[in-house]
């Protein structure tokens, strides 16, 4: 088995007869219009595929990344992808399940695309024969007029077969109904796939399950328009094995900018995967082989307090997602906070960020540490907080704190310090000066 500390470089599992295998085999197949034809055309000569991202938010999130992800793997497999980032389809979003979304500005959305075409470009090949390339469905839908779109595009869907489409049939059984503006959504994503085809000669559209209306309205529009059959296939939603929402940590999104979700809270997030559901991550979020994951089930069987999965698991994809450099540091952060490691040897940046996802409060320089432990709530009360520091079990930025007297200092890195309360309790104190 190759070490925790070695990522291990995106590449095909050599074990499969086809990719088509391999995306089978690690959960990444939901749904698919043929897959026998699909497997066929992935074991031939190079296609050209897709799979777009929509700038409803400044950053793509964990659920986006399965796509990212599946898209390297068939490039990998030698075919050429393009990303589409959806500086049309943006301006409406895809149909929620319960509510009309709030529209964005042309100038928000634009700044969006701008940053999601930056972060789909770290995850392909644009170099090589099968190279990538960013494309804009805004390019060919603004020159568009009303009466065009409707004659050349609008023509060819049917009503009754558009409200069958899972997202609309749930909206519209909904309190709050369905704009035209929503519910056209599905033939601006079949005209990205038409004009893809016509363009680049795409033939693949890849995409969550919950697109599959959305997909497969590009599939029926390019074969009644050019009379040729071409695919989609849809990855599973990840879910918890206790049936709870994946990607969430204490109800905030698990987002790819930095600045949105630190490399340090990504790694925890990973961290913290329970033994039930690691396993299965590991299929999809990394490019481990099947015979690296086969070993690690086992680990998880045997040895599950080792948590060596978890820790395999958490390394490669902040290392993927973030890089080698942050990825170090965030773990560096972690074994410092819950390990042995050296907090005055951390690097600011990290150790705030780590501090932001514990019990944390701002206090003035100065203050009591009988105050700090109460405001960051570790203990109930000061008397509490006296009790816990005359039994010893009370440290600041790792050393014990000997009297009720003591005061915070800032004194590490940043300037900023750690409480502890016993082994296990951990709070971030931020300090206010003048």
């Amino acid at each position: 088995m190759t070490s925790e500390t070695t990522v291990a470089a995106p590449a095909i599992d050599p074990t499969f007869d086809t990719i088509w295998d391999e995306l089978a085999w690690r959960g990444l197949v939901h749904v698919s219009t043929d897959p026998d034809a699909l497997r066929d055309l992935l074991a031939g000569p190079p296609i050209v595929y897709y799979c777009g991202f929509d700038p409803t938010a400044p950053s793509l999130h964990l659920g986006n990344l399965v796509q990212l992800l599946t898209m390297r793997r068939i490039q990998l497999a030698g075919h050429r992808p393009l990303g589409l980032v959806g500086g049309s389809t943006g301006l409406i979003g895809d149909p929620r399940p319960t509510a009309e979304r709030t529209l964005n500005t042309p100038e928000t959305v634009a700044e969006w695309v701008a940053r999601l075409r930056a972060q789909v470009e770290r995850f392909l090949d644009f170099e090589g024969e099968n190279a990538a390339r960013i494309v804009n469905n805004l390019d060919w839908t603004a020159p568009l007029s009303a009466i065009d779109f409707l004659r050349e595009i609008g023509k060819h869907f049917r009503v009754g077969t558009m409200l069958k489409k899972d997202a609309v049939a749930a909206r519209l059984n909904s309190d709050a109904g369905i704009s035209y503006t929503e519910f056209s959504y599905q033939i601006l994503q079949g005209m990205d796939f038409l004009e893809l085809y016509r363009q680049y000669g795409c033939v693949l559209q890849t995409g969550g399950s919950d697109q599959w209306g959305n997909l497969t309205s590009g599939v029926d529009l390019i074969h009644r328009v050019e009379g040729v059959s071409v695919h989609a296939f849809g990855t599973p939603l990840i879910t918890n094995s206790d049936g709870t929402k994946f990607g969430k940590s204490e109800g905030n999104a698990i987002w790819l900018d930095a600045e949105m979700c630190s490399p340090y809270a990504m790694y925890q997030f990973w961290l913290n995967t329970d033994d039930a559901d690691v396993i299965a991550r590991l299929k999809v979020f990394t490019f481990l082989t099947r015979a690296e994951i086969e070993e690690y089930e086992q680990l998880v069987a045997e040895e599950p307090f080792r948590r060596a999965a978890q820790k395999r698991l958490a390394r490669e994809v902040t290392t993927t997602v973030h890089g080698t450099e942050a990825t170090a540091a965030a773990v560096a952060a972690s074994e410092a906070l819950f390990g042995a490691g050296d907090l005055t040897a951390l690097d600011a940046g990290t150790l705030a960020a780590a501090l932001r996802e514990l019990p944390h409060a701002q206090v003035a320089a100065g203050s009591g540490v009988v105050q700090a432990l109460v405001e960051t709530g570790l203990v109930s009360s000061a008397s509490e907080a006296r009790r816990a520091i005359g039994q010893g079990g009370v440290s600041l930025d790792g050393q014990k704190v000997e009297s009720d007297d003591a005061v915070v200092t800032g004194g590490l890195p940043g300037g900023v310090s750690v409480l502890r309360r016993g082994k296990k309790a951990l709070a971030g104190l931020f300090i206010a000066r003048g």
